[in-house]
């Protein structure tokens, strides 16, 4: 079975950083579209960011010049680099792979889920 784990998060003050990290496991054969989404309070999940296969990106515009999505396909990991946080940054992120994988002799393709992650800015 795949899955995505996530690590980092946790609780800064306004204009501090954190990092997130989300390792995909399994047998896998390739990782395509990978993002990180976030769901405050009483909000809708949104799409943060966004980085495809050619390692081209895409950012919500509230997050644009202060976050960096990135990947590492050795690793097969994606990572979230936030600066200059703000308290409307607060929310549980999630991450998502789109993941080609191997199941006996058949390959299938699917989007995952990390776990989330909780990311408080608060002074």
């Amino acid at each position: 079975q795949v899955q995505l784990v996530q690590s980092g998060g946790g609780s800064v003050q306004p204009g501090g950083s954190l990092r997130l990290s989300c390792a995909a496991s399994g047998s896998i054969v390739s990782l395509h579209t990978m993002g990180w989404y976030r769901q405050a309070p009483g909000k809708e999940r949104e799409l943060v960011a966004r980085i495809l296969s050619d390692g081209s990106t895409d950012y919500v515009d509230s997050v644009k010049g202060r976050f960096t999505i990135s990947r590492d396909n050795a690793k097969k990991t994606e990572y979230l680099q936030m600066n200059s946080l703000k308290p409307e940054d607060t929310a549980v992120y999630y991450c998502n792979a789109n993941i080609a994988f191997f199941v006996g002799t058949t390959f299938r393709r699917a989007d995952y889920w990390g776990q989330g992650t909780q990311v408080t800015v608060s002074s």
